[in-house]
């Protein structure tokens, strides 16, 4: 029986976007969202508990990346996780799980950036409306509906 690997986050991002350009010619980013939730603890007192998930891009959503997202932005990724391994430089072997997104969302700016709700980037000029539809990787979907 097939599995599913499926993984949506609304988040913050915990910094700028790292953006490299491979020799093949594909584009990635990486960048840290936060994902906070909220609850009562055993003594009645709010509880406030965040996951960091680290964002993997490429190409179109890299790009889209690279140019409207900043550190504190709202952004909805849908994607898969993955976990991959490697020996460091002393021979230990190390793992990181990721989120590969292919759909992303721009939701706003930083709650500190005026509460208009308008997304803007460094210069000050306004990003383009997303909210309706979404950026997906690799564009139309053939299915049949």
């Amino acid at each position: 029986m097939a599995g599913v690997n499926k993984v949506i986050l609304i988040g913050n991002l915990g910094k700028d976007p790292e953006i490299r350009n491979l020799e093949s010619g594909a584009k990635v980013a990486n960048f840290p969202i936060a994902t906070t939730e909220f609850y009562k603890g055993k003594d009645g007192n709010r509880v406030e508990q965040t996951e960091w998930h680290n964002i993997v891009l490429w190409n179109n959503l890299a790009e889209l990346a690279e140019k409207y997202l900043k550190k504190g932005n709202s952004v909805y990724i849908e994607g898969r996780i993955r976990t991959r391994s490697w020996d460091d430089k002393d021979g230990v072997k190390r793992y990181t799980t990721e989120i590969m997104g292919n759909q992303m969302t721009f939701l706003g700016g930083p709650k500190e950036s005026g509460g208009d709700g308008s997304q803007r980037d460094g210069g000050g000029q306004q990003q383009p409306d997303t909210s309706p539809e979404t950026m997906e990787e690799g564009g139309d979907s053939d299915l049949p509906f």
